[in-house]
Parts: structure tokens; C-alpha cells; sequence
């Protein structure tokens, strides 16, 4: 199979890869030269209703919650691990081809692609909901970095509560645009072609060849192949924490001599440069003379690289030019910036003000920590990402007029949830939401009410530009809610934030269904099932990310902190530049501009000026493969070194594949490379479910 363009996230521009093959290049890549199956791709024929198929069973209801609990959960450690939320709706295909072909070993029933595509569409809408963990940790980040004075402190119950009745209100106001956007408007919806053609692939025509079927075979071996590496690989690395009680384990039970044998591997090895370097003495806790080193020690700012098959796997798919440009960004971040920072004393250290004063200062430091660093960068980076994001929407402009001026013709098709069943479940659901906030979340009832109807006018533009480019401008637009409710209640940075995280939820809600409708459109599944399918998933997604989100955080952490027993400091494995954003443009908002540091705010500007001209840049084709991406270097900044390093590493494995024996990677890469995300994601939700239950 291709390296699809679709499996990457539609949250930011420009993570892209390759466009995706028709399926007829696909089945003459696995080798047939022939066309695809009568009526694969005659969307006028899949229409007709005597011709759609996919029935809801027992089966395909099991398996579809299945999938979705196992996404739901593992999601959230994808999306706060890289910094974007990658498509998921390849391995929710692989992993229902597994689940249903068990099913199939003990009942008669046989798997076929529609029941796929019903199970698929679960487990797309359960990590589109847990995509939401990035307003959970931007309540977090913002409470963090102002030292409890702002943000919202959500529990399990409360997030769950609020995203089902949000995203549950987001996939039923998008049924009534299937047809238009869909079946009218004819518009691609990439990530859903990627996901049909894949289920096509695992499901040939009864009378493909041998050697097609044995390539299916061999593409979900590889699938299987990847969470198995991946997963071991976690399973035995030091920041799972594992290790220790499996030793524990074998002694107890009498395998002391097996149990020297369990390895330990590193979370990944550090760079043992130092920038400005000096040495002086100072004395210890033991009042004895140390050589203390100061300087931009590199090994404190975690540059370096991680043993992260997740991140090999990513960067085999989002292409090399993403990856390339999000290097730039970690170099910008963690080497050049430091240096400059040190090399002219500028102020980035906390200090308490005095004994008499309250508050703190800000000083010079020789010897500046991660989070330091990272307090000063993520400025500039919050100005490139919403700067160009913002501008990737204005270039955009005719498509968003053309929206509005064609939805006169949208109607409901006939395959699909009655409208009064619709119109019924959107007034429960907002009027559930209305009372979830205002009960959980101090939100007045018309501001709820505000958030719902600005997200209407937020969806239709999100539908039709992911439709026309495979980017969803989610984010961007949610920055610009931001600013929209920063002028309806000033200086509440609690309604900013869940407003427009209201306005965001619901409108990446719609963008999962949309695509699911596109994959049953190819597939010939009945829209009605999907949509049923979604609305199962919804609670199931929630119910993961809300339980799942604090023991995430609680093993892999947010950011940087400091042991209580041993003092040492603890890094932050999970960066999510998306929750940095969101929580540092709220701060601004509500601070001002001058609440920055001077130089950071210079910085913020010439970054915001430069993503406004790359963007422009990149928008233009003779000069897209020559300019780095604005998102790829500001995702970069707030991404931690070895991540992006990793996935560079990934990146160019995955582009020289693709060059030299593109006939195996055709097969290989991205079955490989999915494998490879989720078997991490696996073991490390696993290994904080059974942290949290030891203690």
C-alpha cells in the first residue's frame, strides 16, 4: 500500500505525504493491472440505495466498540507524544479487519469490507473525541505557567460529560451537509479515500489474483509486525517504569537468575556538548567541594534522541519535508536560542521578589533549564502557528464564500438519519451541554449558547476547506473564537477557553463523520449505519481520553517537575505544542502583549511575520518544495528535541524506501509505520493503568 497523505493530521497545515493512489493503482501496485471492482468508484451508482450495503450486527457493533475503546485510549499518548493528532483511520481499519476475522473463527458469519467500514467509523470517531485532550492539557499548561491563578481543573466525570454532549452535537448537526458536501459538491475528503482504499485492499474482489490477496495478507502482517516491535521495545525502556516490578516479579517467584536477564533500555541518549562553558567550585550537601558546570548544557535541554519506534513510524509518514522543517524548529529552540539567551543575559529566571515583596523577578542565568527555555520559545512559536494558520484560511477565502453561497442547495438523502431525528437529538444536546457547563463549569447559559451558534459558521468552512485541501483549520479557527470571546467577556480567561474549546469540539467532530461518509460513498455503506456508528463511539471516546488523560499525565507528565524525594528533575514526555498554543494566546489575551518578556515579545512579532510569509510562500506550487513549513518549525519549537529528532530519522528511512524499492514500500511503509504508533501507544496506556493500580 502507498504512504498515504491521509495519515496524517488534518489539526495543522502542511503534514502531508504523497497523494493518494486511486484504487486502481493500488491493486496494480499489489499486482493486477486490471480496474477495481464494477461500481468501486461510480459515486452516481453507490447512491442508489438497492446498492448499499452494511447492516449493523451484533458483530460489527462488538467490534466496532472494541476498536473504539482501544483508540479512544490510545489516542491521547499519540496526540500529546508528537504534537498532532496523526489519522488513525488506517489502523481503526487494521484493527477491525483483526477484531471481525476473530469474530469470524467462532461464529460463520465471513468479514467484508462493509462491516470494516462500519467498525472503522467507530474507532475514527472515539480518537477524534480523545483528539480533545488537547484542550485538557491546555487547562493544565495555563493553571501550570501562572501557578494556579488561571485555568480550569477538569475531573473524569466533568470531561466526560462535556465532550460527549459536545461532539455528540457535532456529528449530528454534520448529517444534513453529507449530501451536499459529499455527493453534490463531489469534494475529495483525502484521509476517507485512504481509509476506503485500504479496507478495499484488505477485502479483494472474489476474483483478484493469488498474489493480490497474498499482498492483503502481507500489509496486515506488517501492521502486526510494527505494534509487536514497538510495543516490546516500551515495554522494557526505563520511562515506562515497568521494568522494575517485572525483576520484582520473577524474584518472588522464584526466577531471581531470569530475572538479571530482563534488560533496561534508556529512554533515549543525550548530547554531551556544552555551549559557554565554565566550571567553578561550590560546595555540597555534604560540605565538600564540586565542579559544577555551567553553560548551555544540552543534556539539560533533552537534546538528543529517543529509542521511540512511535516516532520512527511518524516520521516515515508525514515525508521529509515536514520533517526537515520541524528540525529547523528543534535547532532554532534548543541549540541556536539557548546560546543567544546565555551568550547576552537575558532575563528568563524566576526568583522570588524578597521576603517583604509578593511575586517574582525575572534574571539572567549561565545555566538555563528546559522549562525556562521552553517559557521563552513557546512565544515565537505561538505567533508562527496561529499567524500562519490564520493566513492559511485568509488565502483560502473564496472557498469559505463559496461555502455559504452553495448551502442553499444541501438536503438530506434518504439513506441517512430522519431530520426529525436530527432536529431532536441537536436541541437534547445542546440543551444537555448548556447545563453541563453551567453546572460543571461556571459558563453562562449564553455563552454556551453563543459557542454553539459561532461553531455552526466554524464547521461549514472546516468542511469544505478539509474537503478541497486535507486541512482541517480547526485549530486556527479556534484561536480566532479565542479572540472573539476575549472581546465578548474580557479578562474571563475561563470562558475563552471553554468556549471556544466548545466551538472546536463540535466542529472536529463534524470533520471525522465527513470522512467516514466519504469512505462509505466508495465503499457503498449506508450512511444512516455510519452515523450510528459514530454516535455509539462518541461516549466510548470520551469515556478513554477522560480516564485515560490523568494517568497519562501522571506517568509521562505535562512538563518538567521535580522529584520530592530524590530532587531530581523529571521531563516532560508528553509536549503537546496544540494545548501550548491554545493556553499561551489565552494568556496573552488576558494579560496583554506587556505581560511578556521584552524580548520574547519581539521574537512573537518576527515570528508571526515570518509564518504570514511562508505561508504565503508555500501557497504558491513553484515555490512550496523550496520554502520549510511554518507548522512543521513551530510545532518543532514546542516539541521536545529528541522527539523530532526521531522522527526526522524516521522520515528520511521512510523517503529513501520510497525512492529505491518503492515496489515493497507500496506494500510495507505505511502498514509498517502504523503498527509501529499504536504499539507504543498500547503498552504505555497499559503501563499507566497498571501504575496507578499499584500505587
Amino acid at each position: 500500500m502507498p504512504c498515504y497523505d491521509a495519515d496524517v493530521s488534518h489539526e495543522e497545515p502542511d503534514l502531508e505525504v504523497p497523494e493518494a493512489k486511486l484504487l486502481k493503482d493500488e491493486l496494480r501496485a499489489l499486482g493486477s493491472g486490471g480496474p477495481p471492482p464494477a461500481g468501486a468508484t461510480e459515486i452516481p451508482l453507490l447512491e442508489r440505495p438497492e446498492h448499499l450495503q452494511g447492516e449493523l450486527t451484533v458483530k460489527s457493533i462488538i467490534a466496532g466498540l472494541l476498536v473504539a475503546a482501544l483508540m479512544g485510549a490510545t489516542y491521547p499518548y499519540m496526540v500529546l507524544k508528537l504534537g498532532f493528532g496523526p489519522n488513525v483511520s488506517v489502523v481503526a481499519a487494521f484493527f477491525g479487519f483483526l477484531f471481525l476475522k476473530l469474530f469470524d473463527v467462532v461464529g460463520r458469519s465471513h468479514y467484508n469490507r462493509w462491516q470494516n467500514n462500519l467498525v472503522e467509523a467507530a474507532g475514527t470517531s472515539a480518537s477524534q473525541t480523545a483528539f480533545m485532550c488537547v484542550l485538557l492539557g491546555a487547562f493544565d499548561i495555563l493553571r501550570h505557567n501562572t501557578n494556579g491563578a488561571l485555568g480550569i481543573e477538569l475531573t473524569p466525570m466533568m470531561a466526560f460529560l462535556w465532550l460527549t454532549t459536545a461532539c455528540t452535537l457535532g456529528v449530528l448537526l454534520a448529517v444534513p451537509l453529507r449530501r451536499h458536501f459529499v455527493v453534490d459538491e463531489k469534494l475529495p475528503y483525502v484521509d476517507g479515500m485512504a481509509a476506503a482504499e485500504t479496507i478495499l485492499v484488505m477485502d479483494p474482489p472474489r476474483d483478484a489474483t493469488a498474489e493480490i490477496k497474498r499482498n492483503a495478507l502481507r500489509a496486515f502482517k506488517a501492521v502486526m509486525w510494527g505494534v509487536l516491535l514497538s510495543g516490546l521495545l516500551m515495554l522494557f525502556r526505563s520511562d515506562t517504569n515497568l521494568v522494575a516490578h517485572m525483576r520484582h516479579f520473577l524474584v518472588e517467584h522464584g526466577g531471581a537468575g531470569l530475572a538479571r536477564w530482563v534488560p533496561s533500555i534508556p529512554e533515549g541518549w543525550d548530547a554531551p556538548w556544552v555551549f559557554l562553558r565554565s566550571v567553578t567550585q561550590e560546595v555540597g550537601p555534604d560540605n565538600t567541594l564540586h565542579e559544577v558546570v555551567h553553560g548551555v548544557v544540552l543534556a539539560n535541554l533533552a537534546v538528543g534522541g529517543s529509542y521511540s519506534l512511535l516516532s520512527i513510524g511518524s516520521g516515515m509518514i508525514i515525508g521529509l519535508r515536514i520533517n526537515a522543517s520541524m528540525l529547523l524548529g528543534i535547532l532554532l529552540a534548543w541549540v541556536v536560542v539557548p546560546y543567544f539567551l546565555v551568550k547576552y543575559g537575558v532575563p528568563i529566571h524566576h526568583v522570588k521578589a524578597g521576603a517583604k515583596a509578593a511575586g517574582a523577578i525575572m534574571v539572567a542565568t549561565d545555566t538555563p533549564s528546559r522549562t525556562e527555555v521552553l517559557f521563552w520559545v513557546m512565544w515565537p512559536a505561538t505567533g508562527m502557528l496561529v499567524a500562519g494558520g490564520l493566513t492559511a484560511l485568509a488565502l483560502r477565502w473564496r472557498i469559505l464564500v463559496e461555502t455559504f453561497r452553495s448551502l442553499r442547495t444541501a438536503k438530506i438523502g434518504t439513506n441517512e438519519l430522519p431530520l426529525s431525528f436530527v432536529v431532536t437529538g441537536v436541541v437534547i444536546c445542546a440543551v444537555a451541554l448548556c447545563f453541563v457547563q453551567s453546572t460543571l463549569l461556571a459558563m453562562p447559559v449564553w455563552m454556551t449558547i453563543a459557542a454553539i451558534v459561532l461553531s455552526l459558521p466554524l464547521m461549514l468552512v472546516g468542511l469544505r476547506v478539509l474537503g478541497e485541501t486535507n486541512w482541517g483549520p480547526i485549530s486556527a479557527l479556534s484561536n480566532m473564537m479565542q479572540g472573539v470571546f476575549a472581546a465578548l467577556a474580557p479578562g474571563n480567561v475561563a470562558a475563552n477557553m471553554v468556549a471556544s474549546g466548545t466551538t472546536g469540539t463540535i466542529a472536529t467532530s463534524s470533520e471525522a463523520i465527513m470522512q467516514d461518509y466519504r469512505c462509505g460513498q466508495i465503499i457503498g455503506t449506508k450512511p444512516r449505519n455510519l452515523t450510528i456508528m459514530q454516535l455509539l463511539a462518541v461516549p466510548v471516546g470520551a469515556a478513554a481520553v477522560s480516564w485515560m488523560y490523568p494517568l497519562l499525565v501522571g506517568a509521562y507528565h505535562l512538563f518538567d517537575t521535580t522529584d520530592p524525594k530524590t530532587g531530581e528533575v523529571i521531563r516532560a514526555q508528553l509536549s503537546s505544542p496544540i494545548s501550548n498554543k491554545w493556553a499561551g494566546f489565552a494568556q496573552i489575551l488576558k494579560d496583554g502583549a506587556s505581560a511578556l518578556p521584552t524580548s520574547a515579545l519581539y521574537a512573537l512579532v518576527i515570528f508571526s511575520v515570518l509564518g504570514v510569509a511562508l505561508t504565503v510562500l508555500e501557497s504558491k506550487s513553484r515555490f512550496k518544495h523550496l520554502v520549510p513549513s511554518p507548522t512543521g518549525i513551530g510545532i518543532g519549537i514546542l516539541v521536545p528535541f529528541s522527539v523530532v529528532f526521531t522522527m526526522f530519522l524516521g522520515g528520511v528511512v521512510g523517503y529513501v524506501w520510497e525512492k529505491w524499492f518503492k515496489a515493497s514500500a507500496d506494500i510495507y511503509l505505511l502498514p509498517l509505520a502504523s503498527g509501529l504508533i499504536a504499539g507504543e501507544a498500547l503498552v504505555a496506556v497499559f503501563a499507566s493503568i497498571f501504575l496507578a493500580a499499584v500505587g
